[in-house]
Formats: structure tokens, C-alpha cells, sequence
């Protein structure tokens, strides 16, 4: 069985996930792209399941405006190339003060799983955290933005050795990479990214 038809298969579970009560289905996951590069999100928005696809409003508008700043090229060929995951897979709901609720413990281990299937049968050289959840997911770091981002970083994922660049969150509600020290270290995110062979498609 191909990478593909492997990941095809897992994504076809995936789908059929009914393990969290509280999390409103249905399950989001990219394309089954047989990527060394792994990025992983946070969780879907409740724009992004009606889409049937990861980073479908605002904060995907500036993620891909990022890749064409490093990389020069469009959605359809960074979808075409990297493997897109999250932290957990459903839209996690409201939260009682505004904004989206954070997946509890329990979520975000039941959806664990499906995260090392996905790099057990990738094997990434690269993975791109998206914003504090899913850094602290790849990392273990649960502090300041400014102390991971704008730095290559080497993390052991679900048993493979990979190299990281964390993204700070592209979200609207968030100023944290339009303003200093942020926008300096997301510039040098990008030019890690823009150098690193991984990301070399031509």
C-alpha cells in the first residue's frame, strides 16, 4: 500500500471519529499529501468544517500570505506539498466569554492519537507548529512567543526527529505578529522557512 492510499485509509477513520461529546463534528484534515513537512494547526473554527478544509477564513489568508512570503507560492501548492494537521480535529465550540473554547485534556489526547499515526507513516523532516497550543504539542513549551519563534528548533515527534519552526498564530484577534518583537522573529521564521530544504519544491 502506497503513502497515499495509506493515508487515505487513516484520514477515512479520522472522519468516522466520534470519540469527544462535546466537540462539533465534522472532523477537518487537508488533503492525504505524502509530505515530509508537517504542519499542525490548533483546532478547526466553525467557518472551517461548512469548508471541509483547515484554515478556510481570515487567519488562513495571512498563513498562506506568510508561505508566499517565503516561499513565493499560492494555497493550492502549499496544500499540495504539506501534510495539514491540528492539534484536534473538530471545532471545539464557544467559549462562554467569546471566542472559541479550548479542547480540554481529554480532547486533545483522544486526538493525539491520530497525530502519531499521521507521523508514524510520514515521517517528517519538518514540522511547522501554528500558534502557542499546538508549539506547546510539538515542544513542550508552554511560555513566550518571542522565546521559540524566529528559531529553528530539533524535536523528537511520536519517536522521529524532526526539525521545528514555530508560527505564532495568524488569527485576526491577535496582534502579536504585526507588533514588535513579533513581527521581526515571524520574518525570520519566514527566511528559516525560505531556507530550509524541505521546503524546496523546484
Amino acid at each position: 500500500m502506497t503513502h497515499h492510499a495509506s493515508l487515505e485509509t487513516l484520514q477515512a477513520r479520522l472522519r468516522a471519529c466520534r470519540t469527544c461529546p462535546k466537540m462539533i463534528r465534522p472532523v477537518v484534515h487537508g488533503p492525504p499529501v505524502a509530505s515530509k513537512v508537517y504542519l499542525v494547526g490548533q483546532a478547526p473554527g466553525d467557518k472551517e468544517g461548512p469548508a471541509g478544509k483547515p484554515f478556510a477564513w481570515t487567519a488562513g489568508k495571512t498563513l498562506f500570505k506568510w508561505f508566499r512570503q517565503a516561499l513565493d507560492v499560492d494555497e493550492d501548492t502549499v496544500k499540495a506539498h504539506i501534510y495539514f494537521a491540528a492539534v484536534a480535529r473538530c471545532f471545539p465550540g464557544k467559549a462562554v466569554k467569546g471566542g472559541d473554547r479550548k479542547p480540554d485534556d481529554d480532547e486533545i489526547r483522544n486526538c493525539s492519537r491520530w497525530m502519531k499515526a499521521e507521523v508514524e507513516l510520514l515521517r517528517p523532516t519538518l514540522v511547522l507548529p501554528v500558534g502557542t497550543m499546538a508549539i506547546e504539542r510539538v515542544l513542550g513549551h508552554s511560555g513566550p512567543l518571542k522565546d521559540v519563534v524566529g528559531r529553528q528548533h530539533v524535536a523528537t515527534l511520536f519517536g522521529e526527529t524532526c526539525d521545528v519552526i514555530p508560527l505564532p498564530h495568524p488569527s485576526g484577534a491577535s496582534t502579536w505578529h504585526i507588533t514588535e518583537p513579533g513581527k521581526t522573529l515571524l520574518s525570520s521564521a519566514l527566511e528559516l522557512m525560505r531556507r530550509h530544504p524541505a521546503l524546496s519544491w523546484g
